[in-house]
């Protein structure tokens, strides 16, 4: 999964830094689990250094947190879907 086309929505290009999508993307490349569902789910939280990452999915079970020191950081929860033909990275609110 998530070895296809990848598109942004422009809720993501307008919202979230490019360092940061960069680093959800790889965040997902490199989980190490057995498997990766289909919906990856990212909760960003602005901390007072920066950005704080929680990267979950619900099957099986996965979740991994991360600070990022930052000065761009945002509060946001962020999809990255893979329907087999290509994964699109969006913001919750545009589901």
């Amino acid at each position: 999964m998530f070895e296809n086309q990848k598109f942004l929505t422009s809720g993501v290009q307008n919202e979230i830094s490019s360092w940061l999508i960069d680093l959800i993307w790889c965040m997902v490349f490199s989980m190490k689990t057995e498997h990766k569902d289909y919906l990856q789910v990212f909760t960003l939280t602005k901390t007072p250094t920066g950005q704080h990452i929680v990267h979950e999915q619900e099957q099986p079970p996965y979740r991994y947190e991360l600070d990022v020191p930052c000065d761009d950081a945002v509060d946001a929860k962020v999809f990255v879907i893979d329907d087999l033909t290509h994964s699109t990275m969006l913001l919750a609110e545009e589901y």
